[in-house]
Parts: C-alpha cells; structure tokens; sequence
C-alpha cells in the first residue's frame, strides 16, 4: 500500500507533535504548517490526500484557511478535518461545513477517534486515485479498442469491397466463359450436323455423277442432250465444292499440313486476290520477309484468303482498301488456344463493318447478309473451320461504318505429321482398258453409292460383286470367295471400314484395299497411314487411278 500525504496544520508546535504521535501508526506522509501561508507552500508543492486544520490561529483563522484551500482547482474535494480546542456552538459548526470540512475533532483528543477518521479518508484518496487510474486505462483501452474497431471497420469495408470486386469479376468471367461455352457448343453442334449432311450429301452427289458420267458415255451424238447432261454433271460439281466447304467447317476435311511461307503464298496469290476484288480496290500488305513458317494446308489457307477478300470486295461497294497482314502472335491471344508459337494473320477492309449480332453468327454456315444469289454464307464457316483442324483459331472485330478485321492464328511449323493426300488424278487422263477382268468387291452401306461404283467398275470390263455392310464382307470371304481387290466404305454401321480392312490385312496381308468417305475421319484409325484412301464424290478417273496405284504396289498391304 502506497502511503498518502496529510498535512497538519496548527501554529503549536506541542500539538502538531501531538497529531504526529497518534497518526503514526497510520505510516502515512506526515506534513506539518504551523501557518496559513506554510500550508498554502505545501499545498502547491505535494499532492495532499487529508488535511487537519486548527480552527482558532492567531494570523487566520481555520475558517479563512479552509475558504482559501476550497478555492484551488485541487484541493476543491479533498476531504478537510477541523480540530478544535474549545466547544464550538451550533453555528459555528455549520459555518465550518459551509466552508468546506467535512468532519470535526473536538479537544481532548481521543487517538482512536483521530487515527479511524484519518484512516477513513486516507483509504478514501487512495481508492478515488485508483479508480482514476482504472477510468484513465479503461479509457485508454477503450481509445485503443475503438481504433481497432475502426480500423478492422475500415479492412473489412476494403475486403467487402475487393469481394465485390472479385464476385464481379468472377461473375463477368463466367458470363463470358458461358457465352464462349454457348458459342463453341453451337458451332460443335452445327459442325457435327453439317459434317453429317456433307457426308450424306457425298453419297448423293457420288451416285448422281458417277450415273451421268456413264450416261453421257452412253448417249448417241446429240449436241442437246450432251449439253444438258454436262449441265447436270457441273451442278454436281458445284455440289461437290459446296459440301468440301461443310467439311471444312465441320473440321473433318482431310488436310495436308505442311511448312509454309506465308510471305511466298501471298505472292503467289497476289494476282488473283487482285483479279477476285476488281481495280477499284487497293490491296496493302504488311507481311515480314523474315516470318516464321505456318503448319497449315497451303491450298486451303489461300482458298481461305480468297474468301475473305470475297467478302471484304462486297462490304466495299463503292471501293476501299484490303490490307493483309501478319506478324508472330505474342499477346492478346483468343481464349482457348493451346500454348506455343503462332502466326497472326490479318484481313481488314474499311467497308461498311457489322453490329455485334452479325459478328456473333458471322461464322455460322449459311448465314449470310449479302442478297439473294450473291453468297452462300459458308465463306466464313470455311476459314473458321480451317483455322480450328490446324489447330489455331478465328477472331472477327467489326465496327458499324467502320470496316472488319478478320484474324487468323495459325501454329508455327515445328513439327507436324505429314498426312497421305487423297487421289487426285487428273481428269482428262484417258481411260486405258483393262488388261484382264478383275474380281472386285465393293463394301457400302449406302445402296445408290454401291450401284454407281459397280457400274462404274463394270464399265471398265471388271467383276464387281457387292456387300451392304462390313459382316456380310467378311461372311463373303468366310466362304471361301475371293477377289483382287477390296473397295470399302468407312462409315457404316456396326463394322466401320477402318475395322474390316484391319481384319482382312490380319487374314489376307497381300490383298490391296481402297477406303473410301465421304469425309477424312481417320485420325482415330492408328495403323492406316499406308493404306490408300479415295475421298467421295469420286470419278471414274479417278477409280481407275485409285486401281492402278492399288494393284501396282505402290500402296502395299501391312
């Protein structure tokens, strides 16, 4: 316990010796005045916890003393205590409590009365200090608190916010992976169709062309029905060039990817580009010499490029500018696209431009905003395609009034896998006869691509035999039948092609087998690399070469 200060204040020196006496038991600070302005000194010097006042003194009396002491800031609560040596009347005693004590010692002294009155309020001082003390901490703590709380208030008002932030940001994102997630779900969807409607398509187109083929063979010399026959014969053909755009789109055109040098192509093309837009507009380019060469089927990229300045000549009705350009893609990449080293490869035009709803379907096959007669709408679809099978991407920028900027993303040629082009004999090769007849079997589901193909082999003096389905092929040789030679579907039912030809190489390793398809889908077909493959629509040109090339070895069994 920390002792307090109490002055004694009597101008006898016997009695303040005394009071020192009886409160020494109290081992509290003992401060002694024998006057008033003694008093006042110790008063603004130390701290005082009690004070005992004689009420008669010679220089001022208790009474003043007590008056004067209240009037100090400090001293206006600190508990006061008269001791007088004579009986002081009623009166007397109010006017001390008026004053300011708060108790009275009358003379003699009792020292238990003084020391337990001392004590009282001693221990009152202390307790009012430390309950200060305790009110200064809680007050600081609160301070402290409250500044804590703030500044959690502030960090959690600036996590709230970055949350928000983030869930928007989020929330935008995932918007957009949708939309893209919708987008390419779209285009899957129409490209599994339209591969479906191409390849059906084939079928058609093969047994209408082969039919007029041989039908033409067959006319007599009339110039009318040679000319409508022909006629029929080039709108198969442009039905044929039609679905190779399906196919491209659906990404199952049989590609042949290769090094290019996009800076050499575009030379090569320049002309016809030029011819392809007519003189009234300018075609700029911007193409490094030094550019890195693409991965990518050099026919179908410069069938690509003439699409698209097709399509920027009719945004520029009234004449413009084209400009071609391309440069190693570092940054700002479509979504989507794998890691490694790509090609940009960009078309602009200043033409009238597109709103945002057009661009969003602008590669969608048939869709078109050109009139009636003069577009498809599987120019884009074309491009869009390509760019996918070789493994890139398409971006289209437009701006109403301002023109289009069609962008390409093509891999750089590091490495690739060459792939075994289709048969493309020439057509105007002449037909030799065929040396002696051969057994042929011809496997298609399809009963219209069968016919044409046996008349077609009939025509050229040889023995087809037909199988509707890859079972009854294999039943054909189970029972003991056999042929030279194996011209089979792909897609069927059941067996697919693919699959029959790995059975007959197993049990027959030297007889030579020709897949045919209305589409390329034989990436899945590991094993198939040297076997010779026809692509549907064919011709009877091109059959006899597929023969040829079959039988001379040139495509030999596994």
């Amino acid at each position: 316990m920390n002792p307090v200060n109490i002055l004694l204040v009597d101008d006898q020196p016997a009695k303040l010796l005394s009071y020192e006496v009886i409160l020494e038991e109290l081992q509290e600070n003992l401060i002694k005045a024998q006057s008033a302005r003694e008093a006042f000194e110790h008063l603004l010097r130390t701290e005082i916890a009690v004070i005992l006042v004689d009420v008669c003194m010679p220089e001022q009396d208790g009474f003043e003393l007590v008056s004067m002491i209240r009037q100090h800031p400090r001293y206006q609560n600190t508990p006061i205590i008269f001791v007088s040596a004579v009986m002081l009347a009623e009166p007397d005693r109010l006017r001390g409590y008026a004053v300011g004590a708060v108790d009275y010692v009358s003379v003699p002294i009792v020292p238990e009365v003084l020391r337990a009155k001392v004590r009282v309020f001693a221990d009152l001082y202390r307790k009012t200090r430390e309950l200060e003390r305790l009110n200064v901490e809680l007050e600081a703590r609160v301070h402290q608190r409250t500044a804590e709380l703030e500044a959690s208030a502030a960090q959690l008002r600036e996590l709230n916010e970055e949350l928000e932030h983030r869930i928007d940001q989020r929330t935008r994102e995932r918007e957009e992976a949708l939309a893209q997630l919708f987008e390419a779900q779209k285009l899957d969807t129409i490209g599994h169709l339209t591969g479906g409607v191409a390849h059906d398509f084939n079928n058609l187109l093969m047994a209408v062309l082969g039919s007029l083929n041989l039908l033409k063979k067959r006319l007599p010399a009339d110039e009318r029905s040679e000319r409508l026959v022909t006629n029929a014969i080039q709108a198969a053909e442009r039905g044929t060039a039609l679905t190779q755009r399906l196919l491209a789109f659906a990404r199952r055109q049989e590609l042949k990817p290769q090094a290019v040098d996009f800076f050499r192509l575009f030379e090569n093309v320049e002309d016809l580009l030029a011819k392809a837009v007519g003189p009234r507009i300018e075609i700029r380019k911007s193409i490094p010499a030094d550019l890195a060469p693409l991965l990518v089927d050099s026919n179908q990229l410069e069938l690509a490029l003439l699409n698209l300045f097709v399509n920027a000549r009719d945004a520029l009705e009234s004449g413009g500018a084209v400009t071609v350009a391309a440069a190693a893609a570092e940054d700002a990449r479509p979504a989507g696209l794998a890691g490694g080293n790509y090609i940009r490869i960009s078309v602009s035009d200043d033409g009238e431009g597109m709103d945002e709803a057009t661009v969003s379907r602008a590669a969608e096959p048939f869709f078109t905003t050109k009139g009636v007669g003069k577009g498809t709408g599987l120019g884009l679809s074309m491009v869009h395609g390509l760019a996918a099978q070789s493994g890139g991407s398409i971006q289209i920028s437009s701006v109403r009034g301002k023109g289009t900027t069609v962008s390409l993303w093509l891999p750089v040629a590091e490495t690739f896998v060459k792939v075994q082009p289709p048969v493309e004999p020439p057509a105007t090769e002449p037909l030799k006869p065929a040396s002696r007849p051969l057994a042929i079997l011809v496997v298609d589901d399809d009963a219209l691509v069968r016919t044409g193909t046996v008349a077609m082999l009939e025509d050229l003096g040889h023995l087809p035999q037909e199988a509707s389905s890859a079972s009854q092929a294999l039943e054909f040789f189970a029972d003991g039948q056999g042929c030279d030679l194996v011209i089979t579907d792909h897609a069927m039912p059941g067996m697919t092609g693919a699959e029959l030809a790995r059975h007959l190489r197993s049990s027959f390793p030297g007889l030579p087998i020709i897949l045919a398809s209305g589409y390329a889908e034989f990436s899945e077909d590991h094993g198939l690399g040297r076997m010779l493959r026809m692509k549907k629509p064919f011709t009877q040109e091109q059959l006899q070469a597929a023969m040829d090339q079959a039988l001379s070895g040139k495509v030999a069994a596994a």
